[in-house]
């Protein structure tokens, strides 16, 4: 994950879509995008998790015509979303590659790869907090982000569709993944390549010189992560205890936040906080996000044999 989001450019358009998962290397491949074709590069976990509350919204919606195959309104959000930008990378835009070709057919393919064991520990990682139970509870103060239990539940309904709905079998989903690529792009248009190799094979596969005295950038997406999580949690937590009228507000929050990073435990925050056991589910989510999560409790591709769709009626309807 980035450390700030971009903004758009008007003289800008997708000259490189970053097929890559995350956790291959996409914020370091973003960064040096953003060097290579000198434009504002789209990172989709950092303008979700950092952008304005519109863009999360802005993906629930595109996400739901996905699932529902309305292909006009989903390359319609998908445009207005990516226009003004030079690449764009990282989830949920790994998995709209057709989609993003159809928009862009001039633009390279290049997926971002790494050892496969090691991406597995570092999804382990990733969804082991996204995970928390008591996420939802502890954002929803935040414009936007309150949002992100819907946009990882639509997600994981989305991987559900382009990998066998074996989402949960990262190991499948790894080697899925590129099969799939081979089957929806050109063998002239798709590029492989491993950020540890440096500069020399992402600029051959653009056309472009290395950069002089120009060291590749390498960002730890885990520590990114885990900085941009801690960020948001202590807000979340400060705003429920000005809204509760929580004395020792600062204190509270500099105990919590840990255990909001590293415990998927409901129990211990609620002990930390002296609550009954299920007192913070008293604080639902909107309508929307309990619409997604009933109607995609696991995730599950909304098809049957995920070939037919399902009825529109059947979805979240975006707020």
């Amino acid at each position: 994950m980035g450390q700030t989001p971009s903004k758009p450019r008007p003289d800008t358009t997708i000259q490189v879509i970053g097929a890559g998962l995350s956790r291959t290397g996409t914020a370091s491949f973003s960064a040096a995008l953003a060097i290579l074709l000198d434009g504002p590069i789209y990172h989709g976990g950092t303008q979700a998790a950092l952008g304005p509350p519109t863009e999360i919204l802005a993906w629930n919606r595109l996400l739901r015509a996905w699932l529902r195959r309305d292909e006009p309104e989903t390359l319609s959000q998908l445009r207005a979303l990516t226009t003004g930008y030079a690449a764009i990378t990282d989830a949920p835009a790994s998995q709209l590659v057709p989609e993003l070709l159809t928009l862009y057919p001039d633009a390279k393919v290049i997926v971002t790869v790494r050892d496969p064991d090691a991406w597995l520990q570092s999804m382990e990682t990733l969804t082991s907090w996204v995970r928390l139970r008591f996420l939802q509870v502890i954002l929803w103060p935040l414009p936007g982000l309150r949002h992100f239990v819907t946009w990882i539940a639509l997600i994981r309904a989305q991987w559900n569709c382009v990998y066998d709905g074996k989402a949960q079998d990262k190991a499948y989903v790894y080697q899925r993944h590129l099969e799939w690529l081979r089957e929806v792009v050109p063998a002239d248009r798709l590029v492989v390549i491993d950020i540890r190799d440096g500069w020399e094979p992402l600029c051959r596969a653009l056309g472009k010189e290395v950069p002089k005295d120009v060291p590749f950038p390498r960002i730890n997406d885990s520590k990114a992560m885990e900085r941009v999580a801690a960020y948001h949690i202590r807000r979340g937590l400060v705003r429920w205890a000005i809204a509760l009228g929580a004395p020792s507000a600062l204190l509270i929050v500099k105990i919590l936040a840990p255990f909001a990073l590293v415990s998927a435990n409901l129990g211990l925050l609620t002990r930390a906080l002296r609550l009954p056991s299920g007192a913070l589910f008293v604080f639902v989510v909107t309508a929307s996000d309990y619409l997604t999560l009933r109607f995609f409790p696991g995730g599950q591709c909304p098809t049957a044999g995920l070939e037919a769709p399902v009825d529109g009626d059947d979805l979240p309807k975006p707020v």
